[in-house]
């Protein structure tokens, strides 16, 4: 199985096949606006922004699991992500990433074998999750890892290639 087997609505309401970021180095992250880890997304941002030209893109899923730390609309959060923090990365519709109601890419995501971060279910916002250019998951991050974090950008640039 592998990342390009999922679907997802993204942030406008459309439905996208991951399919289409196949032969890409991914990071795949839960996010929210009103979390204390929200300063996130400018460096997840930068990030997106100096290695999008090699094949890297963050995809962004906003979920209002932890502290109801995302309670509004998709139109709410586009407009929050682009006014605040400039993000152009692709950003999907609200998601569970835990649960009975839990999105079938998030069961795929929290049930492999990772490292650092291993298998189970998301603890908070802005978990992170790198996906190599074969669409499989390499690494997992915890919320708090900065996405500065030179670990988490050795195993982007390994998932490079």
């Amino acid at each position: 199985m592998s990342i390009y087997e999922f679907s997802a609505t993204d942030i406008d309401g459309k439905p996208r096949s991951l399919e289409e970021f196949r032969g890409k180095a991914l990071l795949v992250v839960n996010v929210a606006s009103r979390c204390g880890l929200t300063p996130h997304y400018a460096g997840l941002q930068k990030l997106h922004s100096e290695l999008h030209a090699r094949g890297f893109e963050v995809l962004g899923f906003p979920s209002n699991q932890f502290g109801a730390q995302e309670p509004g609309s998709e139109a709410e959060i586009k407009e929050f992500c682009s006014s605040k923090y400039d993000v152009d990365f692709p950003m999907f519709a609200k998601v569970d990433v835990n649960g009975e109601a839990r999105h079938p890419l998030y069961a795929w995501l929290t049930s492999a074998s990772t490292a650092p971060d291993g298998p189970g279910d998301v603890q908070w916002n802005f978990a992170k999750f790198v996906i190599d250019k074969n669409g499989d998951i390499v690494a997992r991050f915890s919320p708090k890892t900065e996405p500065e974090d030179s670990d988490l950008r050795k195993a982007v640039e390994k998932a490079l290639g």
